[in-house]
């Protein structure tokens, strides 16, 4: 299943590449770049291409260092440079999975405090860990955390 993101990023590299898209082509070259350093450092540990949910924490990784960037250049009156970074985050956002909506999380939430018969804030570790191994494709665990504390508190 690792090759099915390394596809995509190939094939739509030689497609941004055919229809001239110097932006796009710009950005997926990053990320196929990352990719490679993020293999590289892999090597170590006997791994050579990482599997598709460590790709997929890099590029939400990546989207997220571009935010934080827009965010700076908007507060810094350069928005040109925001525009740059917001179209990089919409490139980088297409390769990952949809993101589940609030009910959504409430529910996987609620589910997860089920599953580990947590009683209190002790007990988040284990329901974070929980959510992380059943929806780590699919659910943003920065906004995850707030609903769990909520939950359990």
């Amino acid at each position: 299943m690792a090759d099915d993101l390394r596809t995509r990023f190939t094939a739509a590299l030689k497609q941004a590449m055919l229809a001239k898209d110097a932006a796009r082509t710009s950005t997926l070259r990053m990320i196929t770049a990352k990719l490679k350093d993020v293999d590289i450092a892999a090597r170590p540990s006997g791994v050579d291409k990482v599997p598709e949910d460590q790709i997929i924490a890099m590029l939400r990784g990546m989207a997220k260092s571009r935010a934080e960037s827009a965010t700076l250049y908007r507060e810094g009156g350069r928005a040109e440079l925001a525009e740059k970074e917001e179209a990089e985050i919409a490139v980088i956002e297409s390769f990952l999975p949809q993101q589940m909506d609030e009910a959504a999380m409430q529910a996987a939430v609620a589910e997860a405090v089920a599953e580990t018969g947590a009683a209190g804030m002790k007990d988040m570790g284990k329901v974070m860990a929980a959510l992380r191994a059943k929806h780590a494709a699919s659910l943003d665990m920065a906004k995850a955390g707030p609903l769990v504390k909520a939950a359990l508190g």
